[in-house]
């Protein structure tokens, strides 16, 4: 794609959000009842392409047990409150009934309690019991101070998550994370991200992850773009990072990178969109936080939104739409695409005449003009 000038000094590449693009139906049509949405990563198949965002108002231990109950991979935020309180029934309402003027304070104050280790032990513990695949979220600042403790807890997936994660993070002050060693001294997959170009993605694939996250996340809730000036377009980041997936199976002689899309997917419209563009699942968030047994009773809010410093995200309202099996499963009772969101992947798929998410990946797509 050729650069556009911005002016003398400054080019820059196009980039398309979802909104930008649409899929083509082809010649041939399928039953949607004959669609599978199933995938694998490493040992691990789910029935859904979906992983939970750790986000604490939209997974709890519960909703992470629910959302695995159904097919779906939730991943519980080991820096959240579950971690800092032995029951955050208080500190939800407190974020729940704040004014909007004083929510950023409210947050910042009811996260300023340290994370207690035996917290994510018992955290873990009970998502484990109910007999699901266990994962746990650390921000890579937090990896190697709290790791052990999660590994040693019985996790099967661990997740590496922050705005931006690089494989080679410089620091004159403090030492960083070194992904490649630390992923390859574990003996459970690594999801890591996010990532947003080519490049980053490649260098995150060497590291041995099993799967990068694409984009920055929090979606409704975050506000990276105005704070940094940072921001991904959801369909050409997917497209770039499923390029170095693809070179990166040459490269290291067949070892395949899973690529989750993470931000931007606020309707099935997006998931659909997301798996076409080379996703093999997709991160939710605002989605999820929708659900009526979502612990953030209809407010959502991230990681990014309780920075002591630089919050760069806020608490927004969501709603509570239906419950987390109508918003998943369905039935839908209306058309707005947040909810049977598979039943919308797989009439899509069935309507451009595939049976598996990696032939969809191979579907077209057209840029929308306007």
């Amino acid at each position: 794609m050729s650069d556009i000038n911005i002016g003398k000094a400054k080019s820059a590449r196009r980039g398309f959000a979802f909104d930008d693009i649409a899929v083509v139906p082809t010649r041939r049509t399928r039953d949607p009842e004959d669609v599978s949405t199933s995938w694998s990563i490493d040992a691990y198949r789910f029935d859904l392409p979906i992983v939970a965002a750790p986000m604490d108002s939209a997974m709890s231990p519960a909703t992470a047990i629910a959302l695995g109950k159904m097919g779906g991979l939730g991943v519980l935020d080991l820096e959240g409150l579950w971690t800092r309180y032995e029951d955050p029934t208080q500190q939800l309402a407190e974020i729940a009934n704040a004014k909007d003027e004083d929510a950023t304070a409210v947050l910042q104050r009811v996260y300023a309690k340290p994370i207690q280790p035996e917290l994510i032990t018992a955290r873990l513990k009970e998502i484990r019991d109910a007999g699901v695949t266990v994962a746990g979220s650390l921000s890579p600042q937090r990896t190697a101070e709290f790791s052990d403790i999660v590994l040693k807890a019985g996790v099967d997936m661990f997740v590496i998550r922050g705005t931006t994660v690089s494989a080679e993070h410089v620091s004159k002050n403090v030492e960083p994370l070194n992904l490649k060693d630390f992923i390859y001294q574990l003996d459970v997959p690594v999801i890591v991200g996010g990532a947003a170009t080519y490049s980053a993605a490649l260098h995150l694939m060497r590291t041995g992850a099993a799967g990068v996250l694409v984009g920055f996340g929090g979606g409704a809730a975050s506000a990276t773009r105005n704070v940094l000036g940072i921001h991904a377009p959801m369909a050409t980041a997917v497209a770039d990072v499923a390029a170095a997936r693809r070179d990166y199976l040459d490269e290291s002689g067949g070892r395949y990178v899973h690529v989750i899309a993470d931000g931007g997917l606020g309707t099935s419209g997006d998931i659909v969109k997301a798996i076409a563009c080379g996703a093999d699942a997709v991160m939710l968030g605002t989605i999820l936080a929708r659900a009526g047994e979502a612990p953030g009773q209809g407010w959502h809010w991230g990681p990014e939104a309780v920075n002591a410093s630089l919050p760069r995200g806020s608490r927004v309202w969501v709603g509570s739409h239906a419950p987390l099996e109508n918003i998943l499963l369905g039935p839908a009772d209306s058309a707005d695409g947040t909810a049977n969101i598979m039943g919308a992947l797989k009439r899509s798929m069935a309507t451009t005449g595939y049976l598996e998410l990696k032939e969809f990946q191979r579907v077209d797509v057209v840029v929308n003009e306007y």
